[in-house]
C-alpha cells in the first residue's frame, strides 16, 4: 500500500475536508493526516524484508455521538489498515472533539 492509497481511503470518508500534516484554516468537521515513523519491520538476513509505515488520522468534529469515527474505522478496516484509537478528547479551547487513531501499513520489499 502506498501513501497516495492511504489518502484515497481517508478522502472516501470526507472528499472536501481531507488534509495531510495540516488543516489550515479547516472549520467544520474534518480530517488531518500524516506518515509519522516506522512501524515494527521485517529483516532477515540483514536486509529489511517488510518496511512498516505508521502514522495518525485526526478527525475533529463538533457533533456529539458524531458516526463519522466509525466511517472512518469501518474504512481502515476495508482497505486492511491496521490501527488502535488512541485518544478521544475535548478542545476547550475551540470546541471540537478530537479523535486519534494510530495506523500502521506494510510493504513487502524484498
Amino acid at each position: 500500500m502506498t501513501l497516495l492509497d492511504i489518502k484515497n481511503v481517508f478522502l472516501s470518508v470526507l472528499p472536501k475536508a481531507t488534509y495531510h500534516y495540516y488543516a489550515d484554516g479547516a472549520t467544520g468537521n474534518y480530517i488531518v493526516w500524516a506518515e509519522d515513523s516506522q512501524g515494527d519491520s521485517l529483516h532477515s538476513d540483514n536486509v529489511m524484508k517488510a518496511l512498516a509505515v505508521q502514522g495518525t488520522i485526526d478527525y475533529y468534529t463538533k457533533t456529539e455521538y458524531d458516526t463519522i469515527a466509525q466511517e472512518i474505522e469501518m474504512a481502515m478496516n476495508n482497505s486492511k489498515i491496521s490501527w488502535k484509537l488512541n485518544s478521544i478528547q475535548f478542545e476547550e479551547e475551540n470546541g471540537y472533539i478530537h479523535s486519534e487513531w494510530i495506523w500502521e501499513v506494510n510493504k513487502i520489499i524484498g
